[in-house]
């Protein structure tokens, strides 16, 4: 029970949408040694953006002809709200529609039908590659963070040191010492300097 428990556990749930019906039982048959299930199988592309929503899929898993706007716009949607990895089959192999898919979140697009026998490695790449990329988005977002918070220390640096005619080191050790009072970040404190200069500039 404990060991069915953890399998299930494991499982990497996927959001599965077709144009034709079927398609599902022979995927999850497929896939029955893996750790991939279909948990949820869709018809409608304009219905995926709560689809996603209900049922939390780990992975998305389209088979179309040829996605259609509405298609294209819900997997844009997802990609800015809910990121998933994307898998697209898909018989349509028009170069813009399919660049257009990749911004909008897809992983994988490949122009064919679904070959059972290499679904599986098909859906280990794109995870990986999803998985890959969000890990350079979140880097980036930490980077962007720690340039705009020094960029903050140094502006509040900059206005101590021309009201309060202090030193480079003793401006900094000013906004050291109230982040330390207040129980703030460093940069927390630089920005509640910079809204007292703000204030001030507006007073005048």
């Amino acid at each position: 029970m404990l060991k069915q428990h953890r399998l299930e556990q494991d499982l990497i749930k996927i959001l599965f949408i077709e144009n034709k019906a079927g398609g599902a039982l022979d995927i999850n048959k497929s896939l029955e040694q893996s750790h991939y299930r279909i948990v949820r199988v869709c018809k409608s592309g304009l219905a995926l953006l709560k689809e996603v929503e209900n049922f939390m899929p780990d992975i998305i898993l389209i088979d179309i002809e040829s996605p259609d706007r509405d298609m294209i716009e819900s997997l844009h949607s997802i990609s800015q709200t809910a990121p998933k990895p994307v898998v697209m089959f898909s018989e349509h192999d028009d170069q813009d529609t399919i660049e257009r898919l990749v911004e909008c979140g897809v992983s994988a697009y490949v122009v064919g039908s679904i070959e059972q026998v290499r679904l599986k490695s098909v859906l280990d790449i794109a995870l990986a590659r999803f998985k890959h990329f969000q890990s350079l988005q979140q880097e980036l977002q930490q980077t962007k963070q720690q340039l705009n918070s020094q960029s903050n220390i140094d502006k509040a640096k900059c206005w101590l040191m021309e009201t309060k005619n202090l030193s480079e080191d003793a401006a900094y050790h000013s906004i050291r010492k109230m982040a330390m009072n207040s129980g703030q970040k460093i940069d927390q404190a630089a920005q509640n300097v910079l809204s007292v200069a703000a204030m001030l500039k507006a007073e005048l």
